[in-house]
């Protein structure tokens, strides 16, 4: 099972009504269950390739802190590919891959999503500069959740 079937996998079973899910293909298991505080977890038994993962906590996110996110947004964005945990640069003690007022090319790393323990770049898709950053660092994000304003070059 590759990295996009999983994605998917992800996206549909977090939109069902089905609290536990578990597929098996070969050597590879992936195993789901939501309806807990702590919203939708994921395992996985399958060795795999791995960056190392900044050492810093994914805090849990509370309603409060989900009802101050800005209503509205304007301007073009970069969304969250999938669901998982933003690092804004490759370790703690490393400067962000991208700040406030950069240009950045096709291609250029933007930020690491961590999902089942699985080091993801986010790439540009085009030349931008970075407007502003919406996310955090170590802050958990949704699917085709708002991470940059961008401004399309």
């Amino acid at each position: 099972m590759d990295f996009k079937e999983i994605k998917e996998l992800i996206r549909v079973f977090d939109k069902s009504e089905l609290n536990k899910l578990k597929v098996k293909e070969g050597e590879f298991e992936v195993a789901m269950q939501k309806g807990f505080e702590g919203g939708t977890v994921v395992t996985t038994s399958a060795p795999v390739a791995q960056v190392a993962a900044p050492a810093v906590p994914a805090p849990v996110a509370t309603p409060a802190a989900q009802e101050s996110a800005p209503a509205a947004i304007s301007g073009d964005t970069i969304n969250s590919p999938m669901v998982g945990t933003f690092y804004a640069s490759p370790s703690p003690e490393a400067q962000p891959f991208v700040k406030e007022g950069d240009t950045v090319k096709k291609g250029q790393t933007l930020c690491i999503l961590e999902a089942m323990k699985i080091m993801n770049e986010v790439e540009a898709e085009f030349d931008c500069k970075i407007v502003k950053v919406l996310i955090e660092n170590a802050s958990p994000v949704e699917y085709d959740m708002p991470m940059f304003v961008v401004e399309k070059l």
